[in-house]
C-alpha cells in the first residue's frame, strides 16, 4: 500500500516489473500504472495489456478476433448457472477442462480440472467458484502435445527463444496429461525435480514455424511488450492453439527449479543474469534509454 509514495521518492531510473498484485482482477495492472503516472519507466507491458491477459476469457476473445486459433470458452459465474448449462447442454463435447478465470502458476487447475460430465463439471464449478471467488472458465480438453514458448522484444523485433515441450509420459501414472498445480508444485520439487521439460523441443520445422508464428501473433495482438510466455497446446489434427499468455513470466533463478523462460534462455545460450539484462535492454530502448 505504499509503493506509490516508495516510487515517488526514489525515482528510480527504471523499474523491473514481476509485480503480480495481491487484490482484484485487474491486479497485475496496478504497478505498472503508478509508474505510468510517475513517468518512471518499467519493464513488460502496459496496465491495460496486463490486465486483459490475466482474464483468459477477455485474451481469447482478442486473440480469435485477430486469427490466432484458440479453444472455445464458456463462462460459469455461480452454480445457479450450472443448472442452465444442464438444460442448454455444452456448445462443446466433453471431456472439458474447468479453471479459474483469472489465475497463474497453474493455480485452481488440479488433476480433477478434467471432467467428462455434468456432474463432474458441477463439482468443479464449486470448487472453483467458491475457493477463488471468481467465474469459472470452461474449454474443451485438447489432447495433443503442449509447450510453452519464451518470447522477447517489440514490434517487428519479437524473438522467440527455443520453445519448451512438457512431457506428460513423467507424470504420476494414471494422473490427467496436463500441467496441473500438482505437477508443478507438489510432484516436481527443486530436491526432486521430474524430468517434465524438453528444450529445444523436439518439432517438426513445419510445426516449429507455426507454434512461433501464433505466439508472435499473440504477443502483437495483445499489444505485449518486451517480453511473455505463451503456452500452447495441439489438437488431434496437430494445429497448435494458445492456452494461456503470461506477460509476466515465472523466473525463478535455479535450474532445478524447473522454471521455464529460464530454461529457454539457457537453451538460447544466456546466463541467468545476461537474460534479465536482456529484458531490460529491450525496455530501455524502448524508452529511448539506450
Amino acid at each position: 500500500e505504499d509503493a506509490f509514495e516508495r516510487f515517488r521518492k526514489s525515482r528510480p531510473d527504471i523499474v523491473f516489473n514481476v509485480a503480480e498484485g495481491i487484490h482484484g482482477i485487474a491486479r497485475e495492472s496496478h504497478i505498472p500504472a503508478m509508474l505510468e503516472m510517475l513517468r518512471i519507466p518499467y519493464t513488460g507491458s502496459d496496465p491495460l495489456s496486463l490486465a486483459i491477459s490475466l482474464d483468459k476469457v477477455r485474451t481469447k476473445e482478442v486473440l480469435a478476433s485477430h486469427g490466432i486459433p484458440v479453444p472455445r470458452t464458456l463462462l460459469v459465474s455461480s452454480l445457479a448457472e450450472m443448472e442452465r448449462v444442464r438444460r442448454q447442454r455444452l456448445p462443446f463435447g466433453f471431456p472439458v477442462i474447468v479453471k479459474p478465470v483469472a489465475e497463474g502458476s497453474s493455480k485452481g487447475i488440479v488433476n480433477d480440472a478434467i471432467v467428462r460430465n455434468y456432474t463432474e463439471l458441477e463439482e468443479q464449478v464449486r470448487r472453483v467458484t467458491t475457493q477463488y471467488h471468481q467465474a469459472a472458465l470452461v474449454e474443451p480438453y485438447i489432447e495433443g502435445r503442449e509447450f510453452t514458448v519464451a518470447l522477447i522484444g517489440n514490434d517487428d523485433g519479437v524473438e522467440c527463444l527455443p520453445i519448451v515441450e512438457i512431457l506428460f509420459d513423467t507424470l504420476p501414472k494414471g494422473v490427467n496429461r496436463i500441467y496441473s498445480y500438482e505437477a508443478k508444485w507438489i510432484w516436481d520439487t527443486a530436491k526432486d525435480p521430474l524430468e517434465i521439460f524438453r528444450c529445444p523441443a523436439d518439432v517438426s520445422p513445419e510445426l516449429k514455424r507455426e507454434i512461433e508464428r501464433i505466439c508472435v501473433g499473440a504477443f502483437t495482438a495483445l499489444k505485449l511488450r518486451d517480453w511473455s510466455r505463451i503456452d500452447v497446446r495441439c489438437d488431434a489434427a496437430g494445429q497448435p492453439h494458445v492456452l494461456e499468455v503470461n506477460p509476466l513470466p515465472g523466473i525463478l533463478p535455479k535450474p532445478e527449479d524447473n522454471s521455464c523462460f529460464p530454461k529457454a534462455a539457457r537453451a538460447a545460450g544466456m546466463t541467468y543474469d545476461e537474460m534479465i539484462l536482456r529484458v531490460i535492454d529491450t525496455a530501455s530502448r524502448r524508452y529511448g534509454l539506450l
